[in-house]
């Protein structure tokens, strides 16, 4: 069925539309958020290793700024410094990038989680296309970006001017301080003022995480005819569903008459119902339900069960609770034993008396041992 492209979309994604759209890579980003997480965890990384920092770049400035006698005639001194640098620096710089490492996760799967799709990886023709480039140029998510754009100059720059004002006769005295108080220091104030302005990043996130999730609510949203054919699509449509339910039942009818002539008696409501019994000691511990049927059904029943000479015994209670309380090819329920059972032995001895080889049996009574909870 073609898709109703003009109808207006006014209902929510379904599920299996948010599940492809992830395949194509099409989720809920903010790169505001990804970006303060980035930086906010880079400047916790300074305070946590900064000093461990100031210190190692302390002993690598004396280290290098020193030279002695036998550093002028060792050939390989200046490796040794190399490496005596890259040791100092090992510890405080693998702190670093691991906090901004964490951080860059979070921060870009914190918003619709992690999702790789090599769909959205390979090359597309509109991102090629000078016309789509305009509309991407001009539309109304550039129009959001270039606002978010002055919204971050003026925050960043306002946090930077008050941080500036706050902590400038702090900065002006480390030029008073001796090492490695100055260093520390510097690094400390350093810290602060990249934290502070990262935390300003943080404030266009707050904002930009909230709108992407709706920006991508609505691109996905879908009229209800794109809901009515997906249904279709995914769970087929109600004529070939009806159909095939059709099918079944004939089959499963056409099994269920085919295990009539098996049966050892048809009990009947005489007209409305009718089950057919069949006792195999080997298979169950009580006699079972071979077939069932109402109105048509019940009426074939009784044809096939004549036409093969099964007995069959009218007994309306019998007939309603046998039917409505066992399933086809299962016992019946201990509750119906009793009942079941006088029907049976009147059946085995008719037929013995049939055969010439017993007595008449008396009349099967007209009501039957059925418990009240099991009557329908």
């Amino acid at each position: 069925m073609a898709e109703d492209s003009g109808a207006e979309k006014t209902e929510q994604p379904t599920p299996k539309k948010l599940q492809d759209a992830a395949k194509k890579g099409q989720i809920a980003r903010s790169k505001d958020l990804g970006t303060a997480f980035v930086l906010i965890g880079s400047a916790a990384a300074l305070l946590v290793f900064g000093k461990m920092l100031a210190m190692a770049m302390l002993n690598i400035g004396q280290r290098m700024m020193r030279l002695d006698q036998k550093d002028i005639f060792e050939t390989n001194s200046m490796f040794t410094a190399w490496g005596d640098a890259g040791r100092e620096l090992a510890a405080p710089l693998s702190g670093i990038f691991i906090l901004i490492l964490i951080a860059a996760f979070v921060g870009n799967t914190l918003l619709g989680g992690f999702n790789f799709s090599w769909e959205a990886a390979g090359p597309k023709a509109s991102k090629m296309s000078p016309i789509q480039g305009f509309k991407r140029m001009f539309g109304l998510q550039a129009l959001v970006e270039l606002v978010k754009s002055i919204l971050k100059v003026l925050v960043v720059v306002g946090i930077a001017y008050l941080l500036l004002k706050v902590f400038f006769m702090d900065i002006m005295a480390l030029s008073l301080m001796s090492e490695p108080n100055n260093i520390e220091s510097a690094l400390y104030f350093l810290a602060w003022l990249f934290l502070g302005l990262c935390a300003s990043i943080s404030v266009i996130a707050v904002v930009d995480a909230p709108y992407q999730v709706w920006n991508h609510t609505k691109q996905l949203k879908m009229s209800l005819q794109e809901i009515k054919d997906e249904h279709k699509n995914s769970e087929g449509s109600p004529e070939i569903k009806a159909r095939i339910r059709r099918t079944q039942m004939q089959m499963s009818m056409k099994r269920m008459m085919q295990q009539v002539p098996t049966a050892d008696v048809i009990v009947t409501n005489p007209t409305h119902y009718a089950v057919a019994l069949k006792y195999d000691q080997g298979k169950f511990r009580a006699p079972a339900v071979v077939a069932k049927g109402v109105d048509e059904v019940a009426m074939h029943i009784r044809k096939i069960a004549s036409e093969h000479k099964i007995p069959i015994i009218e007994s309306p209670a019998l007939a309603r609770s046998i039917y409505y309380t066992t399933k086809l090819d299962h016992p019946i329920p201990e509750q119906l034993f009793a009942a079941v059972a006088q029907v049976l032995a009147y059946v085995f001895q008719l037929n013995l008396y049939r055969k010439g080889k017993g007595s008449r049996p008396k009349a099967l009574a007209k009501e039957l041992p059925i418990p009240e909870d099991v009557r329908h």
